[in-house]
């Protein structure tokens, strides 16, 4: 397992990388759309969706972001990150009632919330490329800052994970490895404004967009893990080797791209 994980790893993060960082405005928004219409496909899936008919939903998600790449404008790309993060907060009370009876169960529900998770997370990638003076350097940030809390929350879980954050939902995660995730955000969110030369103010500003992004992306991977819980799955799809599926590999980051893309808006801190 572990090798197949290392050779998967080893092929896909080059290709992220280019797809990322390597390609123009235009090939990197075709980029995050075939990585989104992938997790619709797992998505699909995930909502109870019979393999005949798991074709229709990412072929509707398709047509949904052709015509918002046509449409797109400052005011609509806004009006769907508050309601990314109005759908957060509800996600937030799902999460903490499970596994009591609610609305996200039924298969339509979880369809349309696969809208609600997918296609913010879309606005917000191409947000972080057109939007920002300092372009992929702001996307760096946000991967480095899910990948940095994942590492705090690995490191701490291991040594103080006593108390479990969401034994009901996943079982791994534990409160301390939440505030390990925090530091460790926090440490690169000083490191980052010492970097970029920000002054005091913007320097607390980022610190507080930080630790509210890293603390919304625990809850995508709560989400996640909870919704394939109740599908009986236990990873998104076998898409990558060791790895599971494309879900599994964005779940918190369909949480934290469209919150961090905001909290730069609503600040109007200049990255």
């Amino acid at each position: 397992m572990l090798k197949q994980r290392v050779l998967t790893a080893l092929i896909m993060a080059p290709v992220a990388l280019w797809g990322l960082f390597g390609l123009s405005v235009d090939y990197y928004i075709l980029f995050v759309s075939a990585i989104v219409l992938v997790a619709s496909w797992e998505w699909s899936n995930l909502s109870g969706v019979s393999r005949s008919g798991s074709l229709i939903y990412p072929l509707s998600m398709a047509l949904v972001l052709l015509v918002l790449n046509d449409i797109r404008s400052e005011r609509l790309d806004q009006m769907i990150l508050y309601s990314a993060a109005a759908a957060w907060l509800a996600a937030f009370w799902f999460v903490v009632q499970y596994p009591k009876k609610s609305i996200w169960k039924s298969t339509s529900a979880r369809l349309l919330i696969g809208f609600a998770v997918l296609i913010p997370c879309w606005v917000g990638f191409v947000e972080l490329r057109t939007s920002f003076w300092l372009g992929k350097e702001a996307l760096l940030y946000i991967l480095l800052l899910v990948w940095c809390a994942d590492i705090g929350a690995y490191f701490a879980g291991r040594r103080f994970g006593k108390a479990k954050l969401a034994p009901k939902v996943s079982p791994g995660k534990s409160w301390a490895g939440v505030y390990g995730g925090l530091l460790a955000t926090a440490i690169l969110a000083v490191i980052c404004a010492q970097y970029w030369g920000l002054n005091q103010k913007e320097m607390l500003t980022l610190l507080g967009i930080t630790l509210l992004v890293t603390a919304v992306s625990v809850l995508g991977d709560l989400f996640e893990s909870m919704v394939k819980r109740h599908q009986g799955m236990k990873d998104s799809s076998q898409l990558l080797p060791g790895h599971g599926g494309v879900m599994d590999r964005i779940d918190s980051l369909t949480a934290a791209v469209p919150v961090f893309v905001l909290g730069l808006k609503l600040t109007g801190l200049s990255l």
